[in-house]
C-alpha cells in the first residue's frame, strides 16, 4: 500500500507488535491471518492519514501482468501468456490502472486475487460487510477493465 519498501516494513514490524499486544483479544474462532490483516490494514491507513499522500498506490506483484492470475475460475480461459516484454508492459499498465481505483477497490481486489481472501475474510480485513466487499471487487474489476481498454489492452474479439 505504500510503495516504499523501508516503511512496508516498518509497518510490518509495528503490526506484529500491535498484535503481539492485542493476542490475548483474538477470536481463535476466526482466522489468524484474516486478523493479522486487519492489523496490517489499519496500520498502514493511519500511516497514510499521517503522510497525506494524495493516493496510495498497492505493490503488484510479478504475476500482476498475468491475466490467468486474475481470472475467476468460472470466465472462459485466456489466451496463451503473452510475450515477456508485453507480459512487462501489461504488469505496468495494470499497476496503473490499480492506482487510480479507489482505495477501498484496490485493497479488496489485491486482497482478493493476490492474496487470495474469501469476501467475508475481505471484509473482516476492511471491516465491512461481506457483500460489501463483494460489491468492492465487482467494482474494481470493472473499472480496471475500463481503465485497461482506455489504456490500450482491450481483449482480444
Amino acid at each position: 500500500m505504500t510503495r516504499d519498501p523501508a516503511l512496508a516494513e516498518d509497518l510490518a514490524q509495528e503490526t506484529f507488535v500491535k498484535a503481539f499486544r492485542s493476542l490475548a483479544a483474538f477470536d481463535t474462532t476466526r482466522r489468524l491471518s484474516s486478523w493479522l490483516f486487519r492489523i496490517a490494514h489499519n496500520t498502514a491507513i493511519d500511516a497514510m492519514r499521517r503522510a497525506r499522500p494524495s493516493h496510495a498506490v498497492l505493490h503488484v506483484g510479478p504475476d500482476a501482468g498475468d491475466p490467468a492470475s486474475t481470472r475467476v475460475q468460472d470466465e472462459p480461459a485466456t489466451p496463451p501468456a503473452p510475450d515477456p516484454v508485453e507480459r512487462l508492459e501489461l504488469g505496468h499498465a495494470l499497476e496503473a490502472a490499480l492506482a487510480e481505483l479507489r482505495p477501498d477497490q484496490r485493497a479488496a481486489i489485491v486482497l482478493r486475487y493476490e492474496h487470495g481472501l474469501s469476501f467475508d475474510e475481505i471484509g473482516s480485513v476492511l471491516g465491512v460487510p461481506e457483500v460489501t466487499a463483494r460489491s468492492h471487487v465487482h467494482r474494481a474489476r470493472k473499472e480496471l477493465a475500463r481503465l485497461l481498454t482506455d489504456s490500450g489492452w482491450a481483449p482480444p474479439q
